[in-house]
């Protein structure tokens, strides 16, 4: 009779079981230990409770093992441990002694001491008329003023042809070498980055500010913020997105493995809106540098000053980290520079954000050359509260999504469906262009002039001298008004009442329209929200909240219709910055394709043929008969 002592001494005395007996008995007794304070029984230590705690032991063990392997691959566990490791211990360095910003405290300003220059002056035109971008003395200078004072801030060069093919070489010779950095190098240069954007918050909003004529909060929250989490994100997910993805082979290829390779294209062309300066700059230098490629940015003639000064950052964390920051471009000038961006040979795709008209423009430049291109093209998305909502929940987010920085937001709100709203007080800084200001009020007077009615605002507000237009609230919009169906990019809040309050006739009538970027429902029952929008011809949808999407970088962000195709942010985006390599290899050593007698050169037709028709019987019969008729088929004619 075996027999399975545990002497006091911790030895484990076996009987004829031999060393499976005791791998139970020492199991078992280390069990017994860490489950119970107590002493163990002797008759706890027999083998076959030694044999079935130790099996117990070694099922939850591997329950445990699964478990964590199924966790792992969900919530990228070990990634995550990593990634945070990384960045505890692995320290960027400080931008401080590589990046000057100008005096934001007077009206003096430096020079950024790169190819672009900007001296802060005070216009002479302040509070007078709107004046001209381009210099009358120089054509070769572009003027940047400040939208809520007039207040010149610097000039910029007006970038030639010849100089945009000139930057675009030199990141096109930069991003061989970085296209070989390790995910690793490129991580340490966006956390670099990052670090130097937390520690200069204000500096950054107040440059914003200072070009675009948004107000702090916006600066923080639609400029600092929003980047701050597209960086947090690459890091995190950015390499995982970008691993080999591998793809299922067809009984024909059992011995073969495939999977899609995501490459750098080259150099990237961006061409940047005025809205957003900081953010806009940064977007898609982050996930162009993170995928391996380099990237030219052609900024807006409007938000110049602060681009310059932005770009000189991104530049720096390169430069700080080892790398040639000659891989990040900026170009200045007017659209002809743009133009000369698209049809640059050095660059291999592009990025534009902007009008319908002139995205169009953008396609025509690029297809001469069969470039790519992808299309952020605005938006009028909707925003619609059903009957059985509460107006005091609700209403926060209509002011927001309709005032957010001034209304110059692409997924901002531009119509408001079945919310009857009183007039409030909104904190809306300048309007970056002044003829944006004239193309609201020819929307709001063309509304008017159809029988819509104006609660507040409806015209510019001069008292400041700059380029500020009053929050305006509008009931009574229907179809026929241009306001229906043309983007504003303004501070207007029009409010349209669904007949009825009819789901179906709010999705035909928020269908109504040729844009098709966002959309968000705010309802008591979820299920009602969800199956609304559904129904909505849009990119994007949010139910009871609005313009998260952006703000949860991993969802790709982008439109139907005229608000363009191709996205930005999320894997779709970081892939789209990449060429998809389809790569096939062998699975298993030594096992190679071969080509089959009977299809090889020279071939007998009847045989071949013969050959053939049994590979397609075998591989894609749908009974075993055919099969069976196929295998026949090949052993006849192989």
């Amino acid at each position: 009779m075996n027999s399975c002592a545990l002497p006091s001494d911790g030895s484990c005395a076996s009987g004829g079981g031999g060393a499976l007996s005791a791998f139970y008995c020492g199991l078992s007794r280390l069990t017994i230990q860490l489950l119970s304070s107590a002493p163990a029984a002797s008759d706890a230590n027999s083998p076959e409770a030694s044999r079935v705690i130790s099996i117990l032991l070694i099922i939850a063990m591997s329950l445990a093992a699964f478990s964590f392997h199924l966790l792992n691959r969900e919530w990228h566990l070990t990634r995550d441990v990593r990634l945070t490791l990384e960045g505890l211990f692995d320290r960027v360095p400080d931008l401080a002694d590589y990046v000057e910003l100008p005096s934001l405290e007077d009206d003096g300003g430096d020079d950024d001491g790169g190819t672009t220059t900007t001296t802060t002056t005070k216009s002479d035109t302040a509070g007078g008329p709107i004046p001209a971008l381009v210099d009358p003395s120089d054509p070769t200078t572009l003027r940047c003023f400040s939208p809520s004072t007039l207040e010149e801030l610097g000039t910029v060069p007006i970038l030639s042809a010849d100089r945009v093919s000139d930057l675009a070489l030199r990141s096109k010779v930069a991003q061989i070498s970085w296209s070989a950095t390790t995910f690793a190098q490129r991580r340490r240069v966006l956390r670099t980055l990052q670090k130097y954007v937390i520690s200069h918050v204000d500096e950054i909003c107040q440059l914003c500010v200072r070009d675009s004529g948004k107000t702090q909060v916006d600066a923080l929250l639609g400029e600092i913020l929003t980047t701050c989490e597209k960086i947090r994100t690459l890091l995190h997910h950015g390499e995982t997105w970008l691993e080999d993805s591998k793809r299922d082979v067809n009984p024909m290829m059992m011995h073969k493995t495939a999977y899609v390779q995501y490459v750098p294209l080259g150099v990237l062309g961006i061409i940047a809106p005025w809205n957003y300066p900081f953010h806009n700059m940064l977007n898609h230098v982050l996930s162009g540098i993170f995928s391996g490629n380099g990237v030219v940015t052609k900024c807006s003639e409007h938000t110049s000053w602060s681009s310059v000064y932005f770009h000189n950052i991104c530049r720096a964390a390169l430069e700080s980290n080892g790398h040639d920051p000659e891989l990040i471009q900026l170009c200045t000038g007017m659209a002809d520079t743009g133009r000369a961006l698209v049809e640059c040979r050095h660059i291999d795709k592009i990025f534009f954000t902007g009008s319908p008209d002139v995205g169009r423009h953008v396609m025509a430049g690029a297809a001469p050359y069969l470039k790519p291109v992808v299309l952020e093209l605005g938006g009028k998305d909707a925003m619609v509260f059903t009957e059985d909502v509460k107006l005091k929940d609700v209403i926060p987010w209509a002011m927001r999504g309709c005032f957010q920085n001034c209304g110059q937001n692409c997924c901002g709100v531009e119509r408001l469906f079945a919310c009857p709203l009183s007039g409030n007080y909104v904190d809306c800084g300048a309007m970056v262009m002044d003829r944006q200001c004239d193309l609201v009020q020819a929307l709001v007077d063309d509304a008017v002039s159809k029988g819509a009615k104006v609660h507040c605002g409806g015209k510019r507000n001069t008292s400041g001298g700059g380029q500020f237009y009053e929050p305006t609230l509008l009931t009574g919009v229907t179809s026929n008004m241009r306001i229906w169906k043309e983007e504003v990019f303004g501070p207007i809040m029009c409010v349209i009442t669904v007949p009825g309050d009819s789901d179906e006739i709010c999705v035909q009538m928020v269908n109504d329209c040729p844009f098709g970027l966002g959309s968000s429902v705010y309802s008591a029952s979820t299920s009602r929200a969800l199956a609304i929008g559904s129904r909505f011809k849009t990119g994007m949808f949010t139910a009871n909240d609005f313009a998260v999407n952006y703000l949860i970088q991993s969802l790709p962000f982008g439109g139907v219709k005229e608000s363009g195709f191709g996205r930005f942010a999320g894997p779709e985006g970081l892939r789209s910055c990449c060429l998809e390599r389809s790569i096939v290899v062998d699975r298993i050593p030594g096992i190679r394709t071969s080509i089959p007698r009977a299809i090889d050169y020279p071939m007998n037709t009847k045989q071949g043929m013969g050959f053939g028709k049994g590979l397609i019987k075998l591989f894609y019969g749908d009974s075993i008969w055919l099969k069976v008729k196929g295998i026949v088929d090949l052993i006849k004619h192989g």
